[in-house]
Parts: structure tokens; sequence; C-alpha cells
């Protein structure tokens, strides 16, 4: 659902959105089912509900999915580390560490903070509205009030942007 609240683009199919995001056709189909009858998804509009959406993410993720907090291991920059919110809390990176995705052709080296699934640390790219949103979730999950706050703010700038409309989801 976070990919479809962010992709610049509105049409997509099932093995388009699988290939974006690294999964299988009948597991985006099953994600789509599940999010649809949690009302996190308008079937008719083919469009996640956003206020629904961005309640779940700020509210509910951490509780659905616990952060998994390892050992050092070299990835992908997630949370206050990542571009998105490292000038807001870099003095904060003592205290909290440097959080990554375990990816082996990662470029940076600090604590392992499991995904959400298993492909992010391959499909989500620094620079990349996507790579962003799942970092903001990530502080969501992990953060303290002030970071978790400021986190929230910044996602749901994200989810509140209207895509430009093109047709297939962008990877």
């Amino acid at each position: 659902m976070l990919k479809l609240s962010v992709a610049r683009r509105t049409r997509w199919t099932y093995d388009q959105l699988g290939v974006a995001l690294g999964m299988s056709m009948s597991m985006v189909h099953s994600s789509i089912k599940r999010a649809t009858y949690a009302r996190l998804y308008d079937a008719n509009r083919r469009r996640p509900v956003r206020a629904a959406l961005e309640e779940f993410l700020v509210h509910g993720v951490k509780y659905a999915f616990p952060p998994d907090i390892g050992t050092v291991t070299r990835g992908v920059l997630t949370a206050f580390a990542a571009p998105v919110l490292r000038a807001e809390f870099a003095q904060n990176l003592d205290d909290v560490g440097v959080c990554v995705w375990p990816h082996p052709t990662g470029e940076n080296r600090g604590v392992a903070l499991t995904p959400l699934y298993r492909s992010v640390p391959d499909i989500a790219r620094p620079g990349d509205v996507l790579y962003d949103a799942l970092c903001l979730l990530d502080a969501i999950r992990i953060g303290r009030a002030r970071e978790q706050q400021r986190a929230t703010e910044l996602l749901a700038a994200l989810l509140r942007k209207e895509p430009d409309g093109d047709d297939a989801p962008s990877a």
C-alpha cells in the first residue's frame, strides 16, 4: 500500500507491481485482497484509502511489525541515518545508533534493522520517494516520541501528495 500511495503512477498491473516490489504476482494479489478487507485499499478506485493507511502506518505498524534489531552489519541506511531524517537527527545518531537494512552489497555499517519485507533493500533506492517513506516508517517503528512525531509529519506529507497520473508503477 505504501508503494501505491507514493507512486507517481496510478495505473498498474499485479505483474508490474510485483516486479517493482520484488514480490510474486500472487503475493501482490494476496496483499491487495488483505488491504481491501482491512479497508486500507479501495478496489473500485484502485488506490489506497490514504486516511486509513496513514492511521495504520502511524499507529499500527509498530505493533503489527515490531522492530527486530540485530548486531552491527553492512547494509542500506534506514530510519534516522537515512538522508530524509539524517540532518534533523544527526546529533542523536550516537544515542540511537545508525540503523541499516542488512544487505551484502550495502555501503554502510550499522545496527541491523530487519526490513518490513525481505526485498526492501533491493527495491528501495536512496533518493526514491519509496525509500524515504520506508525509512520514515522505520523511524516511527523504533524512534522515541520526538523522532516519531517528526517522521509522522514527513510521512503524512508524502502520503498526501497527489500522484501525477502516469500509466505504470515506477520501480
